[in-house]
Order: C-alpha cells, then structure tokens, then sequence
C-alpha cells in the first residue's frame, strides 16, 4: 500500500509518499481500499505533535475516509467485502488502504459520493454534538458561528439552520458571506470590515447571540464573549487562530453565561452509543437531501501537503478532499 508519512515532527511539507506494507487485520476489524479521505485542522496538528493524541512514527495522518470494504476480520458480521463505508480512524487515512475497528465505520447512503463520505463526519459530527448535546439550544434562539465558511463552521451554519436557530456568520469577505447565506445564514459579520462585537448587538437589538460556536480562538473569543447574550452558551470547539485565549472571568459573571468546551473525539469514545445516535441521524439528513458538504479543493493523495497549506492558509471553504486513485 501507499501512504504519506509523518517520520519526524513538523509541518505539511515533512510528508513523505511511501510504499509500506499492508497492517495486519485482526479479530472484529475491516480492511477498506481508501477511495478519499477528508483533510482536517487536526491532521495539520498530528503530524507537528501539537494535537491531543501523538501516534508512535511512522504514521499517516487522515481521520476520516470514505471507501469499500475488502476484507473483514474473524467477529465482523455486520459489514462484507464490496461495502460502500466511511471510516473515522483518527489517524492513517491518508493512504490508499485502512484497517478500522468495526465501530469505527458507517454504511454510506446510495446517493452518497466518495468524496462526501470523507468530508462528513469529522465536522458534521463536531457541529452536531457541539449544538445538539452541548448547547441547550431552543428554537428560535440567535446562534453566532465563527469562522463560519470554514470546515467546521459552515457544517454549524448548515446544521443550526436547519434545527430552527437564527443564524450569524462571523467570516472575513464578502464571498464567504454568499456561501454562508447558500447554507442557511440569515444575518452575516465581515470582521475584516466591523467590529465582531458591535455588529451583532446591532443585528440582534443590543441583546447579543444566544449561542456562540467558536472554532477559531483568538481575537474571535475575545470579541465573542463580548456579544453574548444573558444567560449565553459560549462553545469553545477549537483554536484555528493560533493563539489559545484566557477568558475575564468578570465577564462571564456579567452576562450570567456559560463557557462550554467541545471534545468531540472523547466524547465519541465515552459514549459511543450516543454518537452511533447523532450519525444515523446526520446521515438519514444526507439521505434526504437536507446536508451537503461543500467541498471547495480536490487534490490528489501525493499532494496532500498542498492539500493541508490551502486549508492552514484558509484559501479552502468547506471541505479540503484528498482523492485516492
């Protein structure tokens, strides 16, 4: 099989395009011929060592792929060879080839593309659990994304939207703006141009965004936490930005708000049942044409490097896909 490896720490250009041999397949496991993979913030973290999880090296780095089963191990009944599946494998799906627990795979619905398939559960998953269990959303309640045309970000628009929140994008031009609006953004902040912090008081009367999503950290948080409303729940889901903020802690108590995080990778191995419950769910709306990821660059797996600079130089929207030949 061929892979691009990470064989010392550093940043998208230390990948290496490799022939390795194929994992060994063991009791309750899959073997799937990878025919995309989604490219992910965190894949750019894994291979510098800056992520949570630092897999012994060499590895390659890719959560999630989208491909056909091909060889199941001793226990696996539920999937067989010529299955149409996606894997969440948190890292190695960058290769034309991945083992993967059972657990870890999904049916893929008859109208779904490959490329779909690996552009779905990372952020569809984050955006759901973010909003679903941890934001205490009502309908009809202002929801503020950050970085709103991003991977995440657009699947929180997308995804807000149609649970029945009144939805601001946070982004930086105007183009991205029109893609938010095509996902279900109603009312838009182009913080290239105004203040985060006073555009939505103005858009929402003074009384500022019942829920925040913040994928971005930084400045973001800062003018965030700013415009949140009484009683607000501020979801801290990750730190694109760089820099990782320190919240006054006056300001929570000024606002009466909540400041929540979003692990959604532990929490899908705490409570796998739960999250299983969050996908059916997600991808029944794919099925019914009520999700689309918006995938923006398509390269193929030996460009993987320039797959993950477009999406750290925020050229992508959406969606970054690797296509595996």
């Amino acid at each position: 099989m061929r892979a691009m490896m990470s064989e010392t720490p550093g940043g998208p250009e230390s990948l290496k395009l490799m022939d390795v041999p194929s994992a060994a397949l063991g009791k309750g496991q899959v073997r799937v011929a990878v025919k995309a993979a989604g490219v992910n913030f965190p894949d750019t973290l894994i291979i510098a060592d800056k992520y949570q999880f630092k897999p012994p090296r060499p590895f390659a780095p890719g959560h999630e792929v989208a491909g056909d089963v091909i060889e199941v191990g001793e226990g696996v009944s539920a999937y067989k060879p010529g299955d149409r599946v996606i894997a969440a494998v948190g890292h190695g799906g960058y290769a034309t080839e991945v083992v993967a627990d059972q657990g870890q795979l999904l049916p893929m619905p008859a109208n779904m593309s490959y490329e779909d398939g690996a552009a779905f559960t990372m952020t569809y998953g984050t955006s759901y659990y973010a909003l679903k269990q941890r934001s205490s959303y009502r309908v009809g309640e202002t929801l503020l994304v950050t970085g709103a045309s991003g991977g995440v970000g657009l699947t929180a628009v997308e995804l807000g939207a149609l649970m029945g929140l009144k939805v601001i994008a946070a982004v930086g031009s105007d183009e991205k703006m029109e893609i938010c609006r095509k996902y279900g953004a109603t009312m838009f902040v182009n913080y290239a141009k105004e203040k985060m912090r006073d555009k939505v008081k103005e858009l929402t009367e003074g009384k500022g965004a019942d829920i925040i999503y913040d994928a971005v950290g930084g400045d973001a948080f800062d003018e965030a936490i700013r415009c949140i409303a009484w009683y607000g729940r501020l979801l801290v889901v990750g730190f694109a930005a760089g820099r990782i903020p320190s919240l006054p802690a006056n300001l929570a108590l000024l606002k009466s708000c909540d400041v929540r995080g979003v692990f959604y990778g532990a929490w899908r191995g705490r409570e796998p049942v739960e999250a299983r419950k969050n996908f059916d769910e997600l991808l029944k709306w794919y099925g019914e044409g009520k999700l689309k990821p918006h995938i923006s660059m398509r390269f193929p797996l030996e460009k993987a490097p320039e797959a993950m600079n477009a999406l750290l130089s925020r050229k992508a929207t959406g969606k970054v896909v690797l296509t595996v030949a």
